[in-house]
C-alpha cells in the first residue's frame, strides 16, 4: 500500500458499514480519502475520531445523494480542484429492498437501480474522464458488489440480484475497454456474501440475517486493500467472500 500513500481515493456511502470501513483502512494507509454520503455530521464525526487516533492520511466529508447527478459531479469537481484529482474510486453505496416481484413498489425498484447501477456508472465515468484529463492511467475502480450478482434464485431480492448482476456485467465489460485503451487502470469487484451493517434495516431480511453466519465491514476492507496492493502486472478482477460455514453455493 505504500504506493498509494498520499494518493486520494474517494469513496461513495462513507456515512456507515463498509464504507466507513473502507473509510477507515484507506486513512490508516496514508491516504487522503473523501468520503461521499448524504449523512454529512456521520462522515465528519469518523474524521474526527480518525485525526483524534492520529493516523497518517486524512478523511474529508461531502455531502452528496447519489441519486442526483448534480451532487456526483460536484464532489468529483471539488476533489479534482482541491486535491488534483481521485486516484482510486470506490464505489460502496448501495440500498436493499425486499419484496416478491408481483408485490414490489416501482419506487423501491427505482431507488436500487439509481443508486446501486446508475450511480456506479456516473460515479466511473467521471473518475475515467478526470484520469484522462490528468494524463493518469495508474489508478484503481473497486466496485463493492454482492454475492447476490452470482446467485438469483431467492425471489425476495429479485431486483436486489438483477443490480449487482448488472454491475458485475458492467465491471468485466469496463475492464475489457480499459484494456483495448492500453490503460493501466485496474477494476476489482468485491463481492461479500451477508455483511453485518444498516442496509437490512427496514426489511424483512433483517430479522434472518440474525440467524445467518455475518460477515463485519472490516472483512470487505481488508479485501479492498488487499486488491489495492497487488503488484503493477497483476489485476485482482473478483474476490467473493462467502461466509462460514458457506451460505451461498454457486459453483
Amino acid at each position: 500500500m505504500d504506493k498509494w500513500r498520499g494518493k486520494v481515493a474517494l469513496v461513495t456511502g462513507a456515512s456507515s458499514g463498509i464504507g466507513a470501513a473502507v473509510a477507515r483502512a484507506l486513512v490508516h494507509h496514508g491516504m487522503v480519502v473523501v468520503g461521499l454520503a448524504r449523512r454529512l455530521e456521520r462522515v465528519q464525526d469518523i474524521a474526527k475520531d480518525i485525526v483524534e487516533a492520529k493516523e497518517p492520511g486524512k478523511l474529508i466529508a461531502i455531502k452528496a445523494d447519489m441519486r442526483k447527478e448534480e451532487d456526483i459531479l460536484k464532489a468529483f469537481s471539488w476533489a479534482e480542484d482541491q486535491l488534483g484529482g481521485v486516484d482510486v474510486l470506490v464505489n460502496n453505496a448501495g440500498v436493499f429492498h425486499t419484496s416478491y416481484l408481483s408485490e414490489g413498489k416501482t419506487e423501491d425498484w427505482r431507488d436500487m437501480l439509481e443508486v446501486n447501477v446508475l450511480a456506479v456508472c456516473i460515479c466511473t465515468r467521471e473518475y475515467l474522464k478526470s484520469m484522462e484529463r490528468r494524463n493518469n492511467q495508474q489508478g484503481h475502480i473497486v466496485i463493492i458488489s454482492s454475492i447476490a450478482a452470482h446467485i438469483a434464485e431467492y425471489p425476495k431480492i429479485n431486483m436486489y440480484c438483477s443490480t449487482k448482476h448488472a454491475v458485475h456485467a458492467i465491471g468485466s465489460c469496463l475492464r475489457r475497454e480499459l484494456a483495448e485503451k492500453k490503460s493501466n487502470i485496474k477494476v476489482t469487484e468485491i463481492s461479500p456474501g451477508p455483511v453485518a451493517t444498516e442496509i437490512f434495516e427496514g426489511t424483512d431480511f433483517l430479522e434472518a440475517s440474525k440467524s445467518l453466519p455475518i460477515l463485519e465491514s472490516e472483512d470487505v476492507a481488508a479485501s479492498v486493500v488487499h486488491a489495492l496492493s497487488a503488484p503493477p502486472v497483476a489485476q485482482i478482477c473478483d474476490i467473493v467472500l462467502n461466509n462460514v460455514p458457506t451460505l451461498f453455493a454457486f459453483y
